[in-house]
């Protein structure tokens, strides 16, 4: 999947997405998602942050974190999470097309970022979250084989092979994790609320690395 693909299948992410946020009453926006400390209104907030076209939010952040990425971003998101909902949703809509990843990252980082993130939003809310076949593939071959810093430290798919049942496809070697691909990406981006759908001999070593 060529960059241009992996930009476009982001962009229709992001506008699913501000479709659902779109029909959501005022207390699910308060409602806790599987992004921890974040509710759905500030992970909307982060997600409308890292589409900004000026990075001087972004370097303010930093500066009031001492440089800490990941304090920066929770700065950030805090802060823009302080607009109207219907800002939020409108500025995701509006900002979808926005091709700007951080360097080493690339175009993968940014989908894999909306692909996760919707699910933090949709599964606690009951919604379904069905993103397109290619961008989970893309998202991951991006944890698995890429650069997938500040999604998946190193070591926790050591060892691991990730059957995706939905795509026909694996990733990995090792003891097998299996499971639907979106379900697969998003625990190996941290989130363990997704173990119970996933099955394999492996799905307990990754069970572990999660809940230590």
């Amino acid at each position: 999947m060529d960059d241009a693909l992996v930009w476009r299948a982001a962009a229709a992410e992001r506008r699913a997405l501000a479709d659902d946020l779109d029909g959501l009453g005022g207390e699910q926006w308060c409602s806790p998602t599987l992004c921890a400390a974040w509710d759905v209104r500030t992970v909307s907030a982060h997600l409308v942050a890292a589409l900004d076209s000026s990075p001087w939010p972004l370097l303010a952040a930093l500066v009031r974190s001492g440089g800490r990425v990941h304090r920066a971003n929770d700065l950030l998101a805090r802060r823009t999470a302080q607009r109207p909902t219907a800002d939020l949703v409108g500025l995701l809509r509006g900002r979808a097309d926005t091709r700007a990843a951080p360097p080493v990252i690339g175009a993968r980082g940014p989908l894999t970022d909306v692909l996760v993130h919707a699910g933090d939003i949709r599964l606690p809310l009951g919604l379904a979250h069905e993103p397109s076949a290619e961008g989970v593939r893309a998202g991951l071959e991006f944890v698995v084989a890429g650069r997938p810093v500040g999604f998946a430290p190193r070591g926790r798919l050591a060892g691991l092979r990730l059957v995706a049942e939905d795509l026909d496809r694996s990733w990995g070697q090792g003891e097998v994790v299996a499971g639907r691909g979106i379900d697969l990406l998003m625990a190996a981006c941290g989130r363990a609320a997704v173990l119970e759908r996933l099955h394999g001999d492996g799905a307990v070593l990754l069970a572990r690395r999660l809940n230590p």
